[in-house]
């Protein structure tokens, strides 16, 4: 006999009698939820309530974390240094991105030290098997389970004892005590709720897989967010080579790490030097195009900036912007019609980002507006000049943060001349063979675009 269910609301805890898209109560969308009604006997309370105590904070050990390698330096990089012991990994992203791909291949590193479960819905045991193969990802403490229901997979856990599990993926799973289906909001919440008790009271380092569509869905990872420690994203185009892995949320490192793979026939191949990646095949004396240096947590990334002006077939203008962002774009057009004194008002303008890499920070404006200006003229940038700087609305050049990280990656990858702002220019210690171009508004920049050679 299944358990009674209710429904509430997430945003206001208010109940209903049935599910709603929206709540009666407060009006959000999307926040009822399914849960088991699991009522206490009247004048009893449960063993667990008795023994809850609140602990001075002062007395609360601050020993380190247990941290493990996962053998892929990438994605220990983006976990912080490594995955934590009783840690709650969620690794999103579109279908077909290689989050399954990456979570066998690192079974093999696991396995030397740990008992690892995969646990699939999706494939049976005989597909893994053969994936296994392929990824050379093999192990004798690596175990598969073919499964869906969550009451079998928990057993399996207290009877196999694992130090690692891998669950792939959490849309798939489900909890016979509840009628929805397998996917729905209730059901995907419900059984990361299992994980994470599970995580926290034995100690196993959970990792679980989850789609994400275009949109977003409600019933993707975006509502598992709050639950978990750590939120994994993979990023790129299915038809490209290159796959960028993200930290959006981490509890025992830095956030907006990334880490950078290439999809091989093999399985994924880490790329220890993503500048040089997101650089190689840049056309020379081509116009329109320019480099700078974005700070992707911790790590300096040089990136590739393309703009493409051309006169407009149509009374209004397309805009478009590919990796930077579409209203930042629209605004750098109107600062450089206006204080930079280029018409590119009446003319097409598309702006992208090479290697499906995406621009958030200020410090690219520079570098955006630098291309778009070569385009526009036709004249091609320097290939050994690079631009790092924010631009204002006034058309002034702001300074940002660090400054000497991206300046030292710049002359790594032999870049000679950069553009940057003439506010930090004093303060900078100088490298050698590295001449900074001091700007103080996109007027000076342009000018030194048509000075050099």
């Amino acid at each position: 006999m299944k358990t009674k269910t209710v429904f509430y609301c997430t945003e206001c805890g208010n109940e209903t009698p049935k599910w709603a898209g929206r709540c009666p109560a407060c009006g959000a969308w999307n926040s009822i939820v399914e849960q088991a009604d699991k009522p206490v006997k009247s004048g009893r309370k449960p063993a667990s309530a008795r023994a809850i105590k609140p602990v001075p904070i002062t007395e609360i050990g601050t020993a380190d974390e247990i941290r493990f390698s996962t053998g892929m330096g990438e994605l220990d990089r983006v976990l912080g240094g490594g995955a934590v012991k009783g840690s709650l990994v969620l690794v999103g992203g579109a279908p077909g991105i290689g989050k399954s791909t990456l979570m066998l291949q690192i079974c093999k590193k696991l396995g030397e030290f740990a008992r690892v479960l995969y646990v699939s819905g999706e494939e049976s045991a005989h597909q893994l098997k053969l994936r296994a193969q392929r990824l050379d990802a093999e192990s004798d403490n690596l175990y598969v389970l073919s499964e869906t229901c969550l009451g079998n997979i928990l057993e399996c856990v207290r009877s196999e004892q694992p130090d690692v599990l891998i669950v792939d993926s959490i849309q798939t799973l489900y909890n016979e005590d509840l009628d929805s289906p397998a996917g729905g909001v209730g059901q995907v919440k419900d059984c990361t709720m299992a994980l994470m008790q599970l995580a926290k009271g034995q100690g196993v380092t959970v990792f679980v897989i989850g789609h994400v569509n275009k949109e977003g869905s409600i019933a993707g990872p975006k509502v598992l967010e709050h639950m978990v420690d750590c939120v994994l994203y993979f990023e790129g185009d299915q038809h490209m080579t290159y796959r960028i892995l993200r930290a959006a949320k981490n509890r025992f490192g830095a956030t907006n790490e990334i880490g950078v793979f290439e999809m091989m026939d093999r399985g994924l191949r880490e790329v220890e030097n993503p500048s040089e990646m997101l650089l190689s095949g840049r056309p020379k004396d081509a116009p329109g195009t320019c480099v700078t240096c974005a700070m992707e947590g911790a790590r300096p990334v040089l990136a590739e900036v393309q703009a493409l002006i051309a006169p407009a077939s149509a009374s209004n203008p397309r805009r478009m912007s590919n990796g930077f962002d579409y209203n930042r774009a629209a605004m750098l057009l109107a600062v450089l019609e206006k204080r930079g004194g280029l018409k590119v008002s009446q003319c097409d303008a598309y702006l992208n980002i090479i290697g499906g890499l995406t621009l958030e920070e200020p410090a690219a404006d520079l570098a955006a507006v630098v291309a778009i200006a070569s385009s526009y003229l036709d004249k091609p940038v320097p290939d050994h000049m690079a631009a790092i700087g924010e631009v204002g609305l006034s058309g002034e050049i702001r300074s940002i943060s660090h400054l000497e990280q991206r300046l030292t990656e710049v002359h790594r990858l032999g870049f000679t001349q950069c553009m940057i702002p003439a506010r930090r220019a004093r303060e900078l210690k100088p490298l050698p063979g590295l001449e900074l171009l001091p700007v103080q508004n996109i007027a000076q920049a342009l000018r030194l675009l048509v000075r050099e050679k």
